[in-house]
C-alpha cells in the first residue's frame, strides 16, 4: 500500500466528516487508507463514521488518549509505505496526495534523506497560516515568537516562521505542523513516533527535532494548498499561552537542557514574553461579537436548495446558477461587504473551494461549504474561534 491518512478526532464530527471526504477524493486513484482514531468523544463522531464510512478503519479509545497516543496508535496499525497525520478540521484538495507523491519522488529531492513534507495551510477565510513552516524554537525564537518581535523584523526575529521562505516557496525548513506532516512510515516508526510524554503544541516540533537529528530535510511544498480551521482546536487566549509555555520549556529541556543547567535563563525569556502578550491582550480586549452576514451567494446548480437555505437563514439567498454561468466569484453580484459565500460541493470540487477561499482572502467575505451529499453548511471566519455548523435538513 502507498499511503495511509492517519486522523485523530476529538469532538468535532462535521469538521471530520468533511475532512474524510475530501481525503476520500484525494485518494481516488492512490492505493491508500484512511485510519480514524477517535479518542473518546462525547458528540456522534463514531456513529457518523459508521454509518457514513463503513470501510474507513475506525479506532475507538475509550478515553482521552492524548494526540501523541492517538496518532501513534493509528500508525501501529497503517500498512502505507508513507503515511499523513492529519487533522481532522481540515480540507485536502483532490489532487494534494498526488502532487505531495510526486515531490518525493522526484529527482529534486534528496531521497534518501528525506523527512517530514508540510505543506501551504489557509484558515477558513483564505488567509495563509504561517505555522505550516517554523524554525527550531530555541529560548531566542521561542521569545521572539511569544513578544510578537517576529512582526517587526523578518531577518533576525523571522526564525519562528521561517520567513527565509515566504509562502509560495518551496524548501528546507526545520519543523513542520502536526495539522499535516507527511513522511514515510519506517522513518516515524524509527524515531518512535511522537513522544508520548509532550505537553500539547510540543509533539510536532519534537518530532520534526528528531528527525532532523537523524540527518534527514524537512520540507515545506507550497503547490498544494488545505485549509485548516485550527480554531476547533486552538483559541489564543492566556490558557494557550500559558500551555505554550510549558510546550517550549519541555522541548527546551529535552533537547538542550537535560541536566536543568540553563533553565533559569529560558524561564526569565519565558516570563518577559507572558508579560508582553497579557500588555497586549489588555489592548486588543476580548473576542468581539459575531456579526451574522446580511445576506448570502450560493453557488450551485440546484435552485431548490437556494430556496431551502432562504428558509433555513431567513435571509436574502442570491443564487449562482452553475449551469449556465461560469466558476468565478461574481463580485458584482455583492453589494458591499457582510455578505457570505456558500459553496456547493456537489458541483465545486475541494480544490476549487480551495482555490476561490485563496483568492478571495481579504476581501471581506466570509465562506461556508455544503459538503458533498451533507445536510449541514461548515466554516469558519477566525482562526482563533470555533467555527460554525449550519444544519439544513
Amino acid at each position: 500500500m502507498q499511503l495511509s491518512i492517519i486522523i485523530l478526532n476529538y469532538n468535532v464530527r462535521f469538521f471530520l466528516e468533511q475532512c474524510v471526504l475530501s481525503v476520500q477524493s484525494a485518494l481516488e486513484t492512490i492505493d491508500g487508507e484512511i485510519i480514524v482514531i477517535d479518542n473518546n468523544s462525547s458528540d456522534d463522531s463514531c456513529e457518523m463514521m459508521k454509518q457514513r464510512f463503513p470501510n474507513v478503519k475506525l479506532i475507538q479509545n475509550k478515553e482521552n488518549l492524548g494526540f501523541p497516543k492517538g496518532n501513534n496508535i493509528g500508525v501501529a496499525k497503517a500498512q502505507g509505505e508513507y503515511i499523513c497525520i492529519l487533522n481532522p478540521d481540515t480540507v485536502v484538495a483532490e489532487d494534494t496526495f498526488i502532487k505531495i507523491l510526486n515531490f518525493v519522488t522526484s529527482s529534486a529531492v534528496e531521497k534518501n534523506n528525506l523527512g517530514i513534507v508540510g505543506c501551504k495551510l489557509i484558515d477558513g477565510t483564505g488567509n495563509f497560516l504561517p505555522e505550516g513552516k517554523r524554525g527550531i524554537p530555541t529560548p531566542w525564537v521561542a521569545f521572539t515568537k511569544i513578544t510578537g518581535l517576529y512582526k517587526l523584523f523578518s531577518g533576525t526575529f523571522g526564525k519562528y516562521y521561517a520567513q527565509h521562505l515566504n509562502e509560495n516557496q518551496t524548501g528546507k525548513v526545520d519543523i513542520l505542523v502536526g495539522a499535516f506532516m507527511f513522511l514515510k512510515r519506517d522513518l516515524y516508526l524509527e524515531v518512535g513516533g511522537f513522544d508520548e510524554d509532550c505537553f500539547m503544541y510540543s509533539d510536532d516540533i519534537d518530532l520534526s527535532y528528531r528527525i532532523l537529528q537523524k540527518g534527514k530535510s524537512n520540507y515545506y511544498f507550497h503547490e498544494t494548498t488545505v485549509i485548516h480551521y485550527k480554531g476547533e482546536s486552538t483559541i489564543k487566549d492566556e490558557t494557550y499561552m500559558k500551555r505554550f509555555q510549558e510546550a517550549m520549556n519541555f522541548f527546551y529541556k529535552k533537547h538542550f537542557d537535560p541536566d536543568g543547567s540553563g533553565s533559569l535563563l529560558f524561564s526569565l525569556f519565558m516570563k518577559i514574553g507572558i508579560v508582553f502578550f497579557s500588555l497586549v491582550k489588555m489592548f486588543q480586549g476580548k473576542t468581539g461579537i459575531k456579526i451574522a452576514p446580511k445576506s448570502y451567494l450560493l453557488y450551485s446548480d440546484n435552485e431548490k436548495l437556494a430556496d431551502k437555505l432562504r428558509l433555513v437563514l431567513q435571509k436574502k439567498v442570491l443564487f449562482h446558477d452553475l449551469k449556465t454561468e461560469k466558476m468565478v466569484i461574481s463580485y458584482s453580484l455583492i453589494s458591499g461587504r457582510g455578505t457570505e459565500i456558500i459553496l456547493d460541493n456537489e458541483f465545486i470540487s475541494f480544490k476549487e473551494c480551495i482555490a476561490i477561499l485563496e483568492s478571495s482572502r481579504n476581501k471581506g467575505f466570509t465562506f461556508k461549504i455544503i459538503p458533498k451529499t451533507a445536510n449541514f453548511l461548515i466554516g469558519s471566519n477566525n482562526s482563533n474561534e470555533r467555527g460554525e455548523i449550519i444544519e439544513i435538513e
